[in-house]
């Protein structure tokens, strides 16, 4: 150690610091050939390297969530300024960046879209973003799905509803892409236990209830970038109540 550092190292800890580089480093190494194996934004190193890669990485699909939601916008409301809370693009980023895939991008540009007001101040679809942070591509595919083919309706109270769905496991696996029967399973489990949907598989049956419940109709048509009644965007009438007579 020359006089220099010395004189820096009034506490004598630079060996110490030297020894702790060295096996910090070889440790650094092996989780970095791992991360480049596992991430898709190959990690060369781990540190502030991963760090741009991956946030170069989500800043990319960002910017196409963004870009998907001002389209949404010009269609729907044309040159009308409209502004979204601070939480809600914090919130979008921070989860919607993630998603690399076309589908859920715009999923997540819908609800960026649909978040924007005259003022500004409009929070409820926090509660969408949450629930979509949650949801895997194969678990939307099927929302989207069910809710594009769902018959609704206008309850007498007001309130929308959907008519009963069910479909078969094979067909609910072309739709989500899944091919494994226990993993469709876990999945419609996970989607009745956000109560998207009423039930799933019964445990004598290959036909899934996935009718959808009025919270999963209302995620599919803020995903849209709707930001009105979702018995005016799917033209839900109130279904006649059968005479007993």
């Amino acid at each position: 150690m020359t006089e220099e550092n010395k004189s820096l190292d009034i506490l004598g800890l630079k060996p110490v610091a030297d020894s702790v580089n060295t096996v910090t480093k070889g440790t650094v190494d092996g989780a970095s050939a791992f991360l480049s194996r596992i991430c898709l934004p190959a990690a060369e190193e781990f540190g502030l390297l991963l760090k741009d890669k991956v946030s170069a990485w989500r800043a990319k699909n960002a910017v196409e969530i963004a870009h998907k939601a001002q389209l949404l916008l010009e269609k729907q409301t044309g040159n009308l300024v409209l502004h979204a809370h601070p939480r809600i693009i914090y919130s979008t980023i921070e989860n919607g960046s993630w998603a690399e895939d076309d589908f859920m991008q715009s999923f997540w540009a819908g609800l960026l879209a649909s978040s924007c007001s005259p003022d500004g101040k409009d929070e409820s679809n926090l509660i969408l973003i949450n629930i979509l942070s949650q949801l895997t591509t194969s678990q939307v595919k099927l929302i989207n799905y069910v809710c594009e083919t769902a018959k609704t309706f206008k309850s007498p109270a007001g309130w929308i509803y959907a008519d009963y769905s069910y479909i078969e496991a094979n067909d609910l696996m072309e739709i989500t892409g899944i091919t494994d029967f226990h993993q469709l399973d876990r999945e419609l489990d996970h989607l009745r236990s956000l109560e998207l949907i009423i039930s799933g598989f019964s445990e004598d049956s290959t036909l899934a209830d996935v009718t959808p419940h009025a919270l999963c109709l209302q995620l599919y048509v803020r995903s849209q970038g709707y930001v009105g009644s979702p018995i005016d965007y799917f033209g839900a009438i109130e279904k006649g109540i059968v005479s007993s007579e």
